[in-house]
């Protein structure tokens, strides 16, 4: 795992009126901040990536559909640079990965529809903190291709 990144399982409480999922609270021990919550949409196949944050911690949550959400830790002394790490997130894995300023991300749609992620990051959206390189040509040693096993 890259260094600073938290992947919590989070709680769905599902009964015949349909479910409550969970994502973060004020006294959760990994809390960095609120700033804003939003929610993105991706459809299948697509990449929306990649970008960091200067200041920014990310906390993903997917409480619809599925995606591959990989990250890329590029951080001058991190003892995980040069790293990749590749999580599915949503349906089948219901959990909130917590991104830390500095860490490249992107995620790629999965399945048959649109997902949802959610992000309730730890400070409002400021475009002078954030970076963005092309999805497919960087420096970054990740090929967004499925592979088959």
């Amino acid at each position: 795992m890259i260094d600073g990144v938290r992947v919590q399982p989070l709680r769905r409480i599902a009964d015949e009126r349909g479910s409550v999922m969970h994502m973060l609270k004020a006294h959760d021990p990994w809390f960095s901040g609120f700033g804003e919550i939003y929610f993105s949409t991706v459809n299948p196949g697509v990449v929306k990536g990649w970008h960091l944050h200067q200041r920014m911690v990310l906390n993903y949550a997917v409480p619809h559909g599925s995606i591959k959400l990989v990250l890329y830790d590029d951080r001058d002394g991190s003892r995980t640079r040069g790293e990749v790490q590749e999580l599915f997130v949503g349906d089948l894995n219901y959990v909130l990965v917590q991104v830390p300023a500095l860490v490249w991300n992107g995620f790629k749609g999965l399945g048959m529809g649109p997902s949802v992620v959610a992000n309730c990051a730890s400070l409002p959206h400021d475009a002078a903190e954030i970076t963005r390189i092309d999805a497919h040509r960087n420096d970054i040693p990740y090929d967004w291709s499925r592979r088959d096993g």
